[in-house]
């Protein structure tokens, strides 16, 4: 049953409304849509005065109602950004003993993300303490996985026992929709001393994990962002499967990760995988070209060899070209549309490589 100040500010929308217009109504204008964008719009310029009545008013009694609502959840976000350090004591001492379950709740996550940015060091401690014995059902929920990525990005890592927490569970982390993420973000914001343990497991795992569809963006995360030493373990693991990984829906991303991040001696090493023919006589590259994945794989090796390389591998390209082109012309009714598309794009590229070359080398004539 709505107030008739709810009414009234729903239907009166010409009058110029105030907070002080709707004091003693806070906690229902938050649970409503139209009621809790303007409190979040006033809070912005909220007098001290005003955001002490307010925090009186959904505090204690109401905050915990308010975080798990739909509507009312982005108001006590609001609170965290523009209240002050007690009034967000205040707020934290209500979400004790219950932080667990904002976590795991759709728009209680939020709001604990939102605190745990705002608030002290000894109280982002408080939610350390209460999700460390559940970090694993965090990482593997909807939400919750949300307020740990959070915690490893604000809370220092020496406040932190996560990474302990994820040993053993690696691949089981690495392969799923939540868990990837989080390891991530460990890589990203967690010391050598706390993540070389998990990169060592990860490296037992990585021939399954390029294949795997979450596992591949945490092996392209290391290729990217890793250190030389787990950037070249990877790349060993590619040697001599290049072909086979290229063709693959989630691998093959692996492979484009790998051209683009190896030095250029094993970058040299992987494009003359794809170059050499194999045992059967058959060129790696037509398998590549005609292959819906494989074809994107090519295409960054054009894009990243050295010159001479990339001279070799167009010189091998073009005659399949020519083939392929033959052939398309002769049974288009018969062909995909993905192949015909990459056929241009392949051609393109390599009038676009050819010509950028010739640029390069008529300007190193010139200045010589």
């Amino acid at each position: 049953m709505r107030s008739a100040q709810l009414d009234e500010f729903r239907a009166n929308k010409s009058r110029k409304w105030e907070l002080r217009d709707i004091f003693g109504y806070i906690v229902e204008f938050s649970g409503d849509q139209h009621g809790s964008r303007f409190i979040q719009q006033k809070l912005e310029t909220a007098s001290s005065e005003e955001m002490e009545i307010i925090f009186d008013e959904i505090v204690p009694q109401y905050a915990l109602q308010l975080m798990q609502d739909v509507f009312g959840n982005y108001v006590v976000q609001k609170l965290f950004e523009y209240g002050t350090a007690a009034q967000k004591a205040r707020l934290v001492a209500t979400m004790e003993g219950q932080i667990l379950g904002l976590s795991l709740q759709m728009y209680g996550c939020r709001v604990v993300q939102k605190a745990i940015e705002h608030v002290l060091p000894e109280q982002q401690a408080l939610f350390v303490q209460e999700l460390s014995p559940s970090v694993l059902r965090c990482v593997k929920d909807a939400n919750g996985n949300h307020v740990i990525q959070k915690l490893i990005e604000h809370v220092p890592p020496e406040r932190l026992g996560f990474a302990a927490a994820f040993r053993g569970s690696v691949y089981e982390l690495s392969t799923h929709p939540y868990g990837c993420r989080v390891l991530q973000r460990c890589f990203e914001y967690m010391p050598e001393e706390q993540t070389r343990p998990l990169l060592d497991e990860l490296h037992k795992y990585v021939p399954n994990l390029m294949v795997d569809q979450f596992g591949n963006y945490v092996v392209q995360f290391v290729l990217e962002h890793g250190k030389p030493q787990d950037r070249a373990m990877i790349i060993s693991k590619l040697t001599g499967q290049m072909y086979n990984m290229a063709k693959h829906k989630f691998a093959s991303n692996v492979c484009e990760k790998a051209l683009m991040t190896a030095d250029p001696e094993s970058r040299r090493k992987l494009i003359d995988e794809i170059m050499t023919p194999k045992q059967d006589g058959l060129s790696p590259i037509m398998g590549l070209m005609k292959d819906s994945f494989g074809n994107y794989v090519l295409q960054r090796a054009l894009t990243v060899a050295d010159p001479d390389q990339k001279e070799l591998l167009i010189s091998k390209v073009r005659p399949h070209l020519v083939n392929m082109r033959r052939y398309s012309s002769a049974y288009s009714k018969h062909l995909s549309a993905t192949i015909v598309l990459t056929l241009l794009a392949v051609e393109r590229l390599i009038e676009k490589c050819s010509t950028g070359d010739a640029a390069h080398a008529e300007g190193a004539t010139e200045s010589s």
